[in-house]
């Protein structure tokens, strides 16, 4: 039947067909692999349907958690040929697949078929089956050691690349519209993979039968856990203590508020810079990422090149702060500056900003700048961070009315909970973040790994809900930030335009939550001295990128250029870490030196201390 001939009505049908005949073979194979493990074994029966029941169990919670609200979500995939159904379902009932997308999705869906199957004998075996769609989920050899598992995953790939291009090729859809349905559709997509579907998986189902469904049983413990704590575990949190073998770099608490604590690091060096540096980490996360550990730490190689290095630790919200709002935390910044200025007795400070605090760190800045007090800072540094929220990302889909109201009634006591915000960054990679453990922790079994990136990922923290709720209309939605004197902070209007402080910014060029383009449009607005680098990878490992692990690269152009696609044109790679840059950098705005004594040794008469770092706020749930 030629493919011309074939109309979307008959092409349909043919394939409905195919599909139901792959789904019976698909209940052929799973009796093939029950009869493998039992055959001949007497006593194995009752391990072998505990094995079932364990499977079964997990696929009805797990099912419940992607359809909490049908009554039809416990078991809609126990036989394959559903699956298949489903996936049909999702294909034929997307509106921007025209009929003529759709007789070529299903033709096309059928010569894939053939070509596949073309590659098995009659037993099913193969000598080395090339598969035409690639895709790192289905990398193992099991994907396609039989033809029902090979077809499966082929098809699943076929029909998920079609739909995604529909969404980039459908005429009458606004920008936003576009964007929105792109993400939708990905997310529906990443949860349909049958890869995260034990009977659907047949690595998960050689696991299942070489430990008698323990790795089931596991996973289904697991999920349990996950969903009472309301948050997807990553990593083995048991094997990670603050102060010990993270966030461990000698310091000490020197002045705390309501809203943060101000640490300072003990100094490594005989001589420091005169003028120190304060951080304002993320205050949606813990500021230890920027001190994981002691080859990670950007605040200890900081100390280390004779830098007197004040790191603020944002509290996490509680009943307690639900007054706290727009003011507050730009009051807090200046209240830092201050504090770090009188303690060290110190004109000025160079500062950090990474990501939102970098966004509150330049309305400082220009709040600073209205009052006559610039000097306060000598210079600034942005880490992934954004003042124009144009092109901002896929973050810009969550601040919709609807969703807007969404977080405002989840903001019980004044605060919305850290589990929100982790499940909205998950959400944003979500086959990295969630699918990919949902297979190796969930359905395998296998161990959570020990890794302190993922320990700092989820300790999640706790925002006022006012401030939130501000941050996200004014600068995500409306981008007021950029327009002259449109928002004010502690009675101070806002002009970016005024901040002439020198500056160095950093975008990572695969960063998916401050896209590079985004960040580097803060060049546009500030009117001093700036210096943009872009680093290689995204929007953590491109900022915490120590020279000694010799990793990933970054581009600097001294040349003129207007936009980001001009830098890059014009631009020179550097291979691994740009901290070096940066150093060199900052040295240059301020390079005189003092003794690394009195003051700068925090604890003592003249500097005394609260506590020992990392401090009493970053350990507050």
């Amino acid at each position: 039947m030629g493919k011309d001939s074939i109309t979307g009505s008959d092409a349909a049908d043919v394939f409905s067909e195919m599909l139901r005949i792959q789904g019976e073979a698909a209940e052929h194979m799973m009796q093939a692999w029950s009869a493998g493990p039992t055959a001949g074994k007497a006593g194995e029966t009752s391990a072998f349907e505990a094995m079932g029941n364990a499977m079964l169990q997990f696929q009805q919670g797990w099912l419940k958690v992607l359809v909490p609200d049908s009554e039809a979500a416990a078991e809609p995939f126990a036989n394959p040929a559903n699956w298949f159904e489903a996936m049909q379902h999702l294909a034929r009932a997307n509106p921007l697949l025209d009929p003529q997308a759709q007789q070529r999705l299903w033709a096309d869906g059928m010569a894939l078929w053939q070509q596949i199957l073309s590659q098995y004998d009659e037993k099913g075996q193969h000598k080395d089956a090339q598969l035409p769609l690639k895709d790192a989920r289905f990398r193992d050899p099991a994907w396609s050691a039989q033809p029902v598992f090979a077809l499966i995953h082929q098809t699943y790939l076929l029909i998920a690349q079609r739909l995604a291009e529909s969404v980039d090729t459908a005429d009458g859809l606004s920008d936003e519209d576009r964007a929105n349905l792109r993400f939708a559709t990905r997310g529906v997509l990443d949860a349909m993979s049958p890869a995260n579907f034990p009977l659907m998986n047949p690595v998960v189902l050689e696991r299942t039968l070489e430990t008698g469904g323990e790795n089931l049983v596991c996973g289904l413990e697991r999920l349990t856990g996950d969903l009472e704590r309301g948050q997807l575990t990553h990593t083995d949190t048991s094997k990670f203590t603050l102060g010990d073998n993270v966030a461990n770099t000698p310091g000490k608490v020197i002045y705390e508020s309501e809203l943060f604590q101000l640490i300072q690091y003990s100094p490594m060096t005989e001589q420091v810079l005169e003028t120190p540096l304060l951080v304002f980490p993320p205050w949606i996360n813990r500021f230890y990422i920027l001190d994981l550990n002691a080859k990670k730490s950007f605040v200890r190689w900081a100390v280390e090149q004779g830098v007197t290095v004040c790191v603020v630790s944002w509290r996490s919200a509680d009943e307690s702060l639900a007054h706290i709002g727009w003011d507050d935390y730009f009051r807090a910044q200046i209240e830092a500056i201050d504090v770090v200025r009188e303690r060290l007795n110190v004109p000025s400070v160079h500062t950090i900003g990474y990501c939102v605090a970098g966004t509150t760190l330049a309305g400082t800045l220009a709040v600073l700048a209205r009052r006559g007090e610039a000097d306060k800072v000598k210079s600034a540094t942005f880490f992934t961070a954004q003042v124009d929220f144009a092109n901002a990302g896929d973050l810009k889909l969550f601040i919709d009315d609807g969703k807007l109201e969404f977080i405002r009634q989840a903001s019980k006591g004044g605060y919305l909970d850290g589990r929100y915000l982790a499940a909205t960054f998950n959400m944003l990679r979500g086959g990295d973040l969630i699918w990919n453990y949902v297979v190796n922790h969930y359905l395998l079994g296998e161990d959570y790994p020990a890794f302190d990136l993922l320990f700092w990922n989820g300790d999640v923290t706790n925002l006022p809900a006012k401030w939130h709720a501000t941050y996200l209309k004014d600068l995500y939605r409306d981008n007021l930030m950029v327009v002259p004197d449109a928002l004010s902070a502690d009675g101070t209007p806002i002009d970016l335009r005024l901040v002439a402080t020198p500056t160095y910014i950093q975008a990572g060029r695969e960063d998916h939550i401050a896209p590079p383009d985004s960040v580097f449009k803060a060049l546009d607005h500030f009117a001093g001295a700036n210096r943009f680098i872009l680093a290689g990878s995204g929007h953590i490992a491109g900022v915490v990128n120590p020279p000694a692990a010799g990793k990933y690269q970054y581009w600097t152009n001294d040349g003129d250029f207007a936009s980001l696609e001009e830098f890059v044109a014009g631009a020179t790679e550097h291979p691994g870490s740009w901290w070096p840059d940066w150093i060199e950098w900052l040295v240059a705005q301020a390079p005189a030196k003092v003794p690394a004594k009195g003051r700068r040794k925090p604890g003592g008469k003249s500097n005394p201390a609260i506590e020992d770092a990392p401090g009493r706020y970053v350990k507050t749930r």
